[in-house]
């Protein structure tokens, strides 16, 4: 079935509309960053960059480390971005632009976001790693697809709305990593749930004027536990990134730097620099394994 233009939009170059890419300007390996500025720090480590493109906050280089072809999209803060980010980097793989039809073999993406993020445990410290097993989106955005979980996934939700009485705000939803990419992402780092927010004050309990509805939510946050998971951390994508993902057919993983620890109340001393740690780190880890 054919697509329509104004369910489609594609710019004059015939590229999709946000990220101004063609399917021949992204590598199956999929490097997803928050902030625009991200992307240079990264592609700065390729052996060659053979394309640079950029529209508004999305900010893409596709290039080469050794034999391994990546590309660096930088998605901007929020799941609104990567409702945006998932299905147009799906529709450069696997619609056919000029048809405007779904193509008859699909393609899988491996994509890894690089970030930052908050805490929610008192022995995982500042400048820490955090390999993401699960996203737990409270910010609505897999609510407007259908969806299906396992029976862990329903599991950890049950216990979850029990234990956090959070469903007061949204309806969660949870997926889990790709199993294919979490192995790869153990040693040096912790493991996880991660709680994904849909905003960086009120939602993830920080009061500067206003006062809160739930201020007593981010202990509840870090004392779930449903067998060998507990909630970890919290940020503004992975649970986006996950939900689609698993709905696209894409392989995904969220890597973390601990920037502040909630619970201690400290901050990252050198956030720059365990950043680019957790750059080195994922690159290395990409160029070592079969993708």
């Amino acid at each position: 079935m054919r697509i329509a233009e104004s369910e489609f939009i594609l710019n004059k170059r015939g590229a999709v509309y946000h990220l101004n890419l063609l399917p021949y300007e992204i590598a199956s390996i999929i490097i997803t960053v928050g902030d625009p500025d991200r992307v240079a720090l990264i592609s700065k480590y390729f052996d060659e960059t053979e394309v640079k493109q950029q529209h508004r906050e999305f900010i893409i280089h596709t290039g080469r480390i050794g034999t391994k072809r990546i590309s660096v999209v930088s998605t901007g803060i929020g799941t609104d971005n990567i409702d945006i980010v998932l299905n147009e980097l799906d529709a450069l793989v696997n619609i056919d632009l000029s048809e405007r039809t779904v193509k008859p073999q699909l393609q899988t993406l491996n994509i890894i976001r690089v970030g930052t993020c908050g805490s929610l445990q008192p022995d995982i410290f500042a400048d820490d790693f955090i390999t993401s097993t699960h996203g737990l989106g409270i910010d609505n955005l897999l609510n407007f697809y259908v969806q299906t979980n396992n029976e862990e996934e329903k599991n950890i939700l049950q216990h979850f709305f029990i234990h956090t009485q959070i469903n007061q705000h949204s309806q969660p939803y949870i997926a889990a990593a790709s199993a294919s990419l979490l192995k790869h992402f153990v040693n040096g780092f912790h493991q996880g749930i991660t709680i994904t927010c849909p905003g960086f004050y009120g939602p993830q309990g920080r009061v500067l004027r206003l006062g809160l509805s739930d201020p007593e939510m981010i202990n509840r946050l870090g004392t779930f536990q449903f067998g060998n998971h507990r909630i970890t951390n919290f940020e503004m994508e992975t649970a986006g990134i996950y939900g689609l993902g698993k709905l696209l057919g894409h392989n995904c993983i969220s890597l973390s730097t601990v920037v502040a620890n909630r619970i201690t109340k400290s901050f990252s001393k050198d956030a720059h620099k365990a950043m680019d740690n957790l750059i080195m780190k994922t690159l290395e880890t990409i160029s070592s394994i079969n993708l």
